[in-house]
């Protein structure tokens, strides 16, 4: 997206918890939904959501930043995990986001890893702003599984 670009979803109630989420005429709609008791779980749930977008977000950035020193991850999977907890007026919150990004080879085969692994997180929009508000820990593991972040 380039700079002051608005985005819009429409999210509309279809029935119970179950919330229908409208990226526009490109792109499929998803159903969104509360897990049991609230809802039925036939959806993803907004903290899901929230998790997939900085999960998502990080990768996309870790990947930009890999290629522009034409470099090649393989493979790069995310896992995201939350924290939930109360706030002073017992209201549940996210309290904290962990992220953990896999490489598909091993760190020594990745020219500048330095450079990249100091920078890519900069480059993430929704991270960064979530960031604000909520802790992001975010760790980064080679092909072997060794870490090489956080």
């Amino acid at each position: 997206m380039s700079e002051n670009t608005t985005a819009t979803v429409t999210v509309t109630r279809q029935s119970g918890y179950q919330f229908l989420v409208d990226f526009g005429a490109l792109m499929p709609q998803l159903l969104a939904d509360e897990p049991a008791p609230l809802g039925q779980g036939s959806g993803p749930a907004p903290d899901q959501l929230l998790m997939a977008a900085v999960a998502n977000c990080l990768s996309a950035s870790l990947l930009f930043s890999l290629q522009k020193f034409k470099q090649d991850p393989g493979t790069l999977q995310a896992t995201a995990s939350l924290e939930l907890g109360r706030n002073a007026d017992k209201r549940l919150r996210v309290l904290s986001i962990q992220v953990k990004l896999s490489l598909g080879c091993a760190a020594s085969e990745i020219e500048h890893l330095d450079r990249v692994l100091a920078q890519f997180e900069d480059f993430c929009t929704v991270s960064m702003s979530v960031r604000q508000g909520i802790a992001i820990q975010v760790q980064v593991l080679d092909g072997s599984g060794a870490t090489i972040k956080g």
